[in-house]
């Protein structure tokens, strides 16, 4: 994950001071263990900065307002009695080429700061600091005893000490060229690994994509560097230093790029983005989001997994026993043979032999030998009894636990094709992680203590897709989109579709009043619905459609679950299925 270095705090900070600066603290509200977030007004807006001090996403940025979730955490609890009505004075950076920023608080603009926030986002020693004026820490996200750091300690009451400063030069204007490359060059080295070394503030990735735009390989090595090369370097180093010094005629041009963010504009850039904090904001959010549905999708997984293994485990159980009750018949039948036939039988006989009623076949039935004939036929009736109370005491048991298979295997085929649809929206898969995660929530497979705030579940839409003609067709991505689909969407007109007995989405073809689905649109909606099941790999699935006042949900039926009549079978084959048409 790439990291904020100095230049995109400096870039970040800089967008930041003249918009919100100064500011009147509204509300503190900490998003999660590593972030937090200060709603600030101003005379003609109101807008949120997100600080966080995460291992691998550390940031001072521009963000969205937070859900509305209650805040729960400590620090955020204290940093709101402390701030809250307070103006912002000061945001800066406090020392040169190092990553500190300094929010300075007081009662008004203009007076002297009461409180100071000290944010280092300086990776995996990211910390944020709250002290009194005199820079006593009143509180901090982490705490650093002296047995932890020898060099540093960050301690509720101790005075505040700022990050060690580094022992490399500063980058500098009036450096001469031939200064410069006397420096970058007096160790030879790869390249990037050379600059950073040689001066203070610097980070790889910027390095990378200046000396990619100088035409230079980024690897290569100095003492391969031709006098040209060194001038077209030293190009764009002055340009790198103009904009970070504020050069006037020089300013930051942020782009989002496939892997990451520049706010030079070097490297391969992508997509122009207004804002320095709107690029950084958007990477990170769908870094974060992408690990968070990484998260849930494994936890969701596992959880499904167990239960599904149990519920197996237990309707094997109730097979086995229903095999057994199979030949309850068989022994209503010896007993019947030994009753007719008593008089075959004789003492101490380990088992007889009588002919069968219907068939003249012999039949061996075995004998207790310390039992009579009346008392083995009495032995034979209670066993076809028992048997029989068997059979109707575990079918529904049986039909219970398979209905209980049948949904959950429904929700994990939701949870596994999310990822496998042709998108790659971290947020909307996430969010579709969330619905799934309530529904099971609802459905009391995970505890009540994990339910989700509604402003966590902004409602996705179903998969859209068009046939040869031109009908719209809609695929769930979950059990409520399923039943949305099937019983509030639909029409009169649709036609309902869904693997045959097989785990998947529901799809709902949307038909025009007066028109007439031809062949090919049913059999594109049959490879798509084949496409969204657990039969994806198979090169061909049966699948049922039928109009949609045929399909019915069932008395207390979970989410997604249906029962349906007037069914027609069409064979969809999901290899077939053309990715592009996917929306």
């Amino acid at each position: 994950m790439q990291q904020v270095d100095f230049t995109t705090l400096t870039a970040a900070v800089r967008e930041l001071q003249p918009e919100w600066v100064p500011s009147r603290v509204e509300s503190v509200y900490q998003k999660d263990r590593y972030t937090l977030a200060l709603s600030l007004r101003t005379l003609d807006k109101r807008g949120w900065i997100a600080i966080s001090w995460h291992p691998q996403a550390a940031r001072i940025v521009l963000t969205d307002p937070p859900p509305r979730i209650p805040d729960t955490f400590t620090l955020s609890q204290q940093l709101r009695s402390v701030l809250g009505g307070l103006a912002m004075t000061e945001m800066e950076i406090v020392l040169p080429w190092e990553r500190l920023v300094r929010l300075a608080f007081a009662k008004r603009p203009g007076a002297e700061a009461l409180y100071y926030l000290y944010v280092e986002p300086i990776g995996k020693y990211s910390n944020l600091t709250l002290t009194d004026a005199d820079n006593l820490i009143i509180t901090t996200a982490h705490q650093v005893s002296n047995k932890q750091s020898s060099v540093r300690t960050i301690e509720t009451g101790r005075p505040y000490e700022v990050p060690p400063s580094l022992t490399d030069p500063m980058p500098n204007l009036e450096e001469s060229i031939d200064r410069w490359i006397d420096r970058v060059s007096l160790i030879p080295g790869k390249l990037n690994q050379r600059l950073v070394k040689s001066y203070r503030g610097l980070s790889t990735i910027l390095m990378n994509e200046l000396i990619f735009t100088a035409g230079l390989d980024p690897v290569q090595t100095t003492d391969t560097l031709s006098p040209l090369d060194w001038e077209k370097l030293f190009e764009y180093w002055q340009i790198w230093l103009r904009t970070v010094t504020q050069v006037e005629g020089y300013r930051f041009n942020p782009y989002l790029t496939n892997n990451g963010y520049s706010v030079m504009g070097w490297g391969i850039s992508i997509t122009p983005v207004a804002t320095v904090n709107a690029a950084v904001e958007t990477y990170y959010t769908q870094i974060l989001d992408r690990e968070a549905f990484s998260q849930l999708k494994h936890q969701l997984t596992q959880k499904l997994g167990t239960i599904l293994a149990k519920l197996r485990v237990k309707a094997n159980t109730f097979k086995t026993k229903l095999q057994e009750s199979t030949g309850a018949d068989e022994y209503r039948t010896n007993a019947d043979l030994l009753m007719a036939y008593l008089q075959e039988w004789s003492p101490g006989m380990k088992q007889i032999i009588l002919n069968d009623f219907q068939t003249g076949e012999p039949v061996t039935i075995k004998l207790e030998p310390e039992k009579n004939a009346i008392q083995n036929a009495q032995f034979l009736y209670k066993r076809h009894q028992k048997l029989k109370r068997a059979k109707l005491a575990v079918d529904p048991l049986l039909a219970a636990v398979q209905a209980e298979i049948d949904y959950l295997e429904q929700v994990e085929e939701s949870v596994l094709q999310i990822q496998e649809d042709g998108t790659n929206n971290p947020p909307e898969m996430l969010q579709t992680l969330l619905e799934i995660k309530k529904e099971l929530i609802d459905t009391g497979y995970f505890p009540t203590a994990d339910r989700l705030a509604k402003s966590e579940l902004a409602e996705t839409k179903p998969r859209s897709l068009k046939t040869p003609s031109g009908f719209e067709l809609l695929i769930g991505r979950n059990n409520r989109q399923n039943d949305v689909l099937t019983f509030k969407t639909a029409t009169e007109y649709d036609l309902w579709f869904h693997a045959q007995e097989i785990a998947g989405s529901h799809g709902l073809l949307r038909i025009t009043p007066g028109a007439v689905a031809e062949e090919a649109d049913l059999q594109f909606t049959a490879n798509a619905v084949a496409y969204y099941s657990r039969a994806r790999q198979s090169q061909a699935v049966p699948v049922v459609y039928t109009e949609t006042k045929h399909v019915y949900k069932p008395k207390g039926a979970k989410p997604g679950m249906v029962i349906y009549k007037h069914e027609q079978i069409i064979w969809g084959h999901p290899q077939i299925l053309d990715a592009n048409s996917i929306s």
